[in-house]
């Protein structure tokens, strides 16, 4: 089957919430720490626990998406989040939520199931597009999961927001049953043979070498960002309170808005050139946080450049791993959002780092460090061309 408009907004809305699992912690840190009377750095960390519980369920489960029936397979871990939201809800200790929370992760993969789903039934001509689509409600998802994560817990409490995450999961669990269609797995082989084809896709894959490697400098600052962000603006000279700090997610949410537009592009240009583009507009927006960390509209702009730039460099070299090895697509996917996440959750405990030590000053140094990173790698490998070598996978 080849996907409809209708289709591609349901995974779209799937997308957006059920990633918003994982971010649902970050405005919360500030009452999770009062609550257990912790410093609010270490009530920091349930947030890279998630990314890392995240990061560990794509290396584990994503793989499968080519060896199990998709719908299935989405179904089942969708139960594992319920369970692990139900968990954070009544954790009675930091640790046990903090485990709750790595298992939120772990069973919040689902929209890299369904991306490479809807790239295997996109039309080749609008694969970008679709992608793009799917990418802006998975990002809007991030985004305005905070906000809604910071109204619930100023009002109702931090645990609340948790019940409600499992209520939504749940319904969802209902409608992918009716809606997601069924399909027939690609690989025959063994879940080990499964594992180690990751390794010849990483020896064999230039391209997916290079798109991981960029896209891991661009996560590890955006988890740094976001992380952050919640402390800057928790302590002087903003004071905000919870559900204000989360009102900044509707600003993330208008530069997510570009991923349509940058997978329409990407339908039509070089990637590479997204890529480039993304990749400036991500030191320019560092840049603007540095110099604007005491303006709420300064802090507004280069929240919505930042988001524009993670949609330009993310997207697009999304798009372009998807391109390589159709029938490997859930592989592809697992090698470079695997790397991707756990640069998200390396980034997010460095962010937490440098803020104790050297406070906004050094975060905005340490994510212009990882940024130049990136771009040199851009550079060095900027006159490749897309070639795809011809490699036995199975």
């Amino acid at each position: 089957m080849h996907l409809q408009k209708k289709d591609v907004a349901l995974m779209a809305v799937c997308t957006g919430l059920i990633v918003a699992n994982i971010y649902y912690i970050q405005p919360l840190i500030i009452l999770v720490a009062h609550e257990f009377k912790l410093p609010q750095n270490v009530a920091g960390s349930a947030t890279y626990l998630t990314q890392a519980g995240y990061a560990s369920g794509l290396l584990l489960f994503v793989p499968l998406g080519d060896m199990l029936e998709r719908k299935k397979q989405i179904i089942a871990t969708l139960v594992l989040a319920i369970i692990a939201l139900i968990g954070a809800a009544l954790a009675p200790s930091f640790w046990l939520l903090q485990v709750a929370c790595f298992m939120v992760g772990l069973g919040s993969i689902i929209p890299q199931l369904i991306l490479p789903l809807s790239a295997s039934l996109a039309d080749p001509a609008q694969r970008g597009k679709v992608v793009g689509t799917i990418m802006g409600g998975l990002l809007v998802g991030i985004l305005l999961s905070r906000t809604l994560s910071g109204a619930i817990g100023e009002w109702l409490g931090w645990r609340s927001m948790f019940w409600i995450a499992s209520a939504l999961c749940l319904s969802l669990t209902f409608l992918i049953y009716k809606r997601f269609p069924v399909t027939k797995p690609a690989f025959k082989g063994s879940y080990l043979s499964l594992v180690r084809s990751l390794l010849t896709l990483i020896k064999t894959q230039p391209i997916l070498r290079e798109s991981t490697s960029i896209s891991m400098t661009c996560f590890a600052v955006f988890g740094s960002f976001w992380t952050t962000m919640v402390l800057l603006f928790a302590n002087q000279p903003f004071h905000f309170t919870t559900d204000k700090i989360g009102l900044f997610g509707l600003a993330g949410a208008a530069g997510a808005l570009a991923a349509p537009l940058v997978g329409r592009f990407a339908d039509k240009g070089d990637l590479r050139v997204t890529i480039g583009y993304g990749l400036v507009i991500y030191i320019v927006s560092v840049v603007l946080l540095y110099f604007t960390r005491e303006s709420v509209i300064g802090c507004v702009a280069g929240i919505v450049l930042i988001d524009i730039a993670q949609q330009c460099v993310h997207v697009s070299n999304q798009t372009r791993i998807y391109t390589l090895i159709p029938e490997a697509r859930n592989r592809l996917n697992t090698v470079y959002m695997t790397f991707s996440f756990a640069s998200t959750a390396c980034g997010s405990a460095i962010g937490l780092f440098l803020w104790k030590h050297y406070g906004w000053a050094g975060v905005s140094a340490g994510n212009t460090g990882i940024l130049f990173v990136g771009f040199t790698i851009y550079l060095l490998t900027y006159k490749r061309r897309n070639k795809i070598p011809v490699v036995d996978i199975n």
